[in-house]
């Protein structure tokens, strides 16, 4: 069985949310699970440290998570058009695995949530993707043949799954999020695969 990373930074649950989804479609394809993990959050203070892994919820990813699994899909909550800083902060970490080539060729894809239908959510897809782009990786995105593109009322891109929570709380996904980031896990797992063979 290989394994697809689903890592994410999520503040208030909807980027949770949207992950758990991208791990469903990962473990619809035959051969294929997912490796949930998160990244632990940064504080503005320059002395503080990090807490504790938390008890309940997945491990904070590691390095050689990336160079374990067969491809990446990533997630993190829109934060004036970019990823967040905790999960900026773990991508600044991987430098060895750049100069190791561990991602190369493998293929990824990218998740995100804002607050606003024009809250910057494609660029936050962009930002994440330029750094996979630097490691080599094969970009995934959704293509129009997903028919939820062309119906949703709220989150959705061709670049990437993405949540618009208008600024509730809760991690209510609508129907064609859900939809469409286990769309985006399916194509990341069935693309690891058929490279693989």
């Amino acid at each position: 069985m290989s394994e697809i990373l689903v890592l994410y930074y999520s503040r208030y649950g909807q980027t949770e949310a949207l992950a758990r989804q991208v791990c469903e479609g990962v473990d619809s394809v035959a051969g294929m699970s997912a490796r949930l993990r998160t990244v632990a959050p940064v504080s503005t203070l320059s002395e503080a440290t990090t807490g504790e892994v938390p008890d309940n919820g997945p491990p904070y990813a590691t390095t050689s998570d990336l160079a374990e699994c067969a491809g990446v899909v990533m997630g993190s909550p829109t934060r004036f058009g970019n990823m967040g800083a905790a999960l900026k902060y773990f991508l600044d970490t991987t430098g060895a695995e750049w100069m190791k080539g561990s991602l190369e060729g493998k293929p990824a894809g990218v998740f995100t949530s804002t607050s606003s239908l024009h809250g910057g959510s494609e660029t936050t897809l962009l930002t994440m993707a330029i750094p996979l782009l630097h490691h080599g990786m094969l970009y995934v995105g959704l293509p129009y043949s997903e028919p939820d593109l062309s119906t949703t009322k709220s989150g959705g891109s061709l670049y990437g799954a993405t949540h618009v929570s208008w600024s509730r709380d809760g991690d209510r996904l609508s129907d064609e999020e859900k939809r469409l980031a286990r769309a985006l896990g399916g194509r990341v797992a069935a693309i690891a695969r058929k490279l693989q063979d």
